[in-house]
């Protein structure tokens, strides 16, 4: 496949990715979602990312509809990444996509809760221990003794079945071998390649006779490098002949490199042409002597290293005296490495799932229902709410009171009620249920129903008025609605992009176009009493404020009330500005506004949060 058929990969960055990795590498890091790769290569990390979901995951990318979907699925992936225990982990995250397939959402949820409980399971110190085995594994790139001793770290952990069921199979002893004999080498060495090459590099302290011979071996070369010198302080006025001066020449040379006097005599030439012919020819046979003596060493000592980090099953056959063959893709180093990089991916999206409280959904035909639900993206305590449109059980759990419990079966609600009151975040808290779910992941609620869908419809409110806003807004909305499959529609204030009798009539289409569709939707508007009558599929919730703090915040109880047209209660508003103006002339100019929107209403309000004020 060539580079420029994938998904934003045009000339340029195909020729960077072909110069820095070779074509067939390129296709390998695209195909295995290998942004590390991508983005060594060049490439910035969010284009990568961009280009590694469309390329794994094109179909589920269809899903998010609008940019606003894409928006809530780019912070979920970045808030789950911010959970990740490795580098490599937190960017195979930032590449999941939306799952069309019912059995691969079930079996990465299968995946993720068991990760989740492991996570959840450990106690303070096992978390920490884990935690530091992968930040050091990070740190070192993910070298090879990196990974051997996270594998160590995960089985001490007892992380070691269902998701983790590889690190189990590893044997403890062969990974402690492992570990010793990767200590002993210079750098990584590549499992698919190293172990049956000349190229691994004995470390220094890794064997007590190379490092002696290979500290011999640059001393004879230093010596050799000055041949010249050696000759000065081995000639002497009391040198008589020539044996004298071989001998001479045979001690300091044992004594400067200490190599045995007899091993350097055996480098000595037989015959030399005079003194400086002899003392170079001694010491230039010795270097390639020793040279020999170290290859040799090198090679004794490797070959103990290939054998710690040996096949498995080559190793079991020889243990019951059968003869295998090695396969070098199947070391002990590299099950580990397979282990540990899985390991931290999974472990990510369980930590993830456990530090905020997340379940795993029931998947569903037809339908979205949460039931304590909590949105993501808020800080501190937020109050948990219950909401859900289309088929659904959560009305039947005994657990949940009837007043919070969302109806079964419209498809259809549009959901009224106090300015800041909640409704767009309940949307996206919808949104962030729904991406979660088709990604296979357990989501921010005490529980949930989520169905398949094709098409996730988001859309925020967007306060201008003008005709092409109105135009880019149906534009958006309409197509994936009317499209085959299923779709949920999640659409905040129309009102803002047109007149409200307009905005109105357009809603009452846009929620009758939905039910004929089979569509699932939730509607934001503050024009409930506008609407014509809706279909029988369809109802009508409200949020509503019930008045201000002791600290003239909005008090809203933010659980719906289901089939209740809720009120925007502005009196609450201009209570605050009222109370806060602290110019005498912006004071009374609110206070004007009091009493268009109600007087009584806001010197009632001004009186309630004096009263909580007081009894706090």
């Amino acid at each position: 496949m060539r580079l420029e058929d994938y998904w934003g990969i045009g000339p340029k960055t195909s020729e960077r990715l072909t110069e820095a990795l070779g074509t067939e590498r390129a296709v390998e890091a695209i195909e295995s979602a290998d942004v590390r790769a991508l983005v060594d290569a060049g490439l910035h990390r969010g284009r990568a990312t961009r280009i590694l979901r469309r390329a794994n995951g094109e179909a589920g990318m269809d899903v998010l509809a609008t940019g606003d979907a894409r928006s809530v699925y780019d912070d979920l992936l970045a808030l789950a990444a911010g959970e990740a225990l490795t580098a490599h982990a937190a960017d195979r995250i930032r590449v999941l996509t939306p799952l069309l397939d019912r059995d691969a959402v079930e079996s990465r949820l299968d995946r993720v809760v068991a990760a989740r409980d492991a996570w959840a399971g450990l106690d303070d110190a096992e978390r920490g221990a884990v935690a530091d085995a992968f930040a050091a594994y990070d740190e070192a790139e993910g070298s090879d003794l990196a990974a051997v001793e996270t594998a160590v770290a995960l089985r001490e952990a007892r992380l070691t079945d269902g998701p983790f069921a590889d690190v189990g199979a590893l044997d403890g002893d062969r990974l402690r071998d492992a570990a010793d004999a990767l200590a002993d080498v210079r750098g990584s060495i590549d499992p698919a390649g190293g172990l049956d090459g000349d190229d691994i590099e004995i470390a220094s302290g890794a064997d007590a006779e190379l490092d002696r011979l290979r500290d011999q071996l640059s001393a004879a070369r230093d010596l050799a490098d000055s041949a010249f010198d050696v000759l000065e302080s081995v000639r002497d006025g009391s040198l008589r002949d020539f044996e004298a001066l071989e001998a001479a020449t045979i001690d300091h040379v044992a004594r400067e490199t200490g190599v045995e006097p007899a091993t350097v005599r055996s480098a000595a030439p037989d015959e030399a042409l005079d003194a400086a012919d002899f003392v170079s020819g001694t010491l230039r046979d010795l270097v390639v002597e020793l040279e020999s003596a170290v290859e040799e060493r090198e090679a004794a000592v490797a070959a103990d290293i290939r054998e710690r980090l040996g096949d498995e099953s080559a190793a079991d056959a020889s243990d019951d005296g059968d003869e295998a063959e090695s396969d070098d893709g199947d070391t002990t180093v590299a099950r580990a490495a397979t282990a540990v990089s899985d390991a931290a991916f999974l472990l990510s999206l369980g930590r993830f799932a456990a530090e905020n409280g997340h379940v795993r959904p029931t998947l569903v035909d037809d339908g979205i229902a949460v039931r304590g639900a909590r949105n993501p993206f808020l800080d501190g305590e937020v109050q948990p709410v219950s909401y859900g449109v289309g088929s659904h059980s959560l009305a039947d759990d005994a657990g949940v009171a009837s007043a919070d419990a969302p109806p079964t079966g419209d498809r259809v609600s549009v959901l009224t009620g106090a300015n800041s009151g909640g409704k767009t975040t309940l949307l996206e808290t919808l949104c962030a249920v729904a991406l979660l779910a088709s990604m296979g992941l357990p989501v921010p609620a005490d529980a949930a129903e989520v169905g398949t869908f094709d098409r996730i419809v988001f859309h925020r409110r967007h306060a201008s008025f003008n005709a092409g806003v109105l135009e880019s807004t149906l534009k958006s909305v309409v197509p994936p609605l009317v499209a085959d499959g299923r779709t949920l529609m999640l659409v905040d204030e129309f009102e803002a992009i047109t007149e409200p009798g307009r905005a109105a009539d357009l809603l009452n289409g846009l929620v009758t176009l939905t039910v004929d569709r089979g569509a699932l939707g939730v509607y934001v508007t503050h024009l409930a009493e506008d609407l014509s009558p809706l279909p029988d599929a369809a109802r009508i919730d409200g949020i509503f404020a019930e008045g201000l703090t002791s600290d003239l915040d909005l008090r809203v109880d933010y659980q719906p009330r289901f089939e209740t047209v809720g009120k925007s209660t502005p009196e609450f508003i201009v209570s605050r500005l009222v109370a806060n103006a602290s110019d005498r002339g912006v004071r009374a100019g609110f206070e004007h506004l009091a009493g268009a929107v109600g007087e009584e209403a806001v010197q009632r309000t001004l009186s309630d949060a004096e009263w909580t004020a007081n009894d706090d």
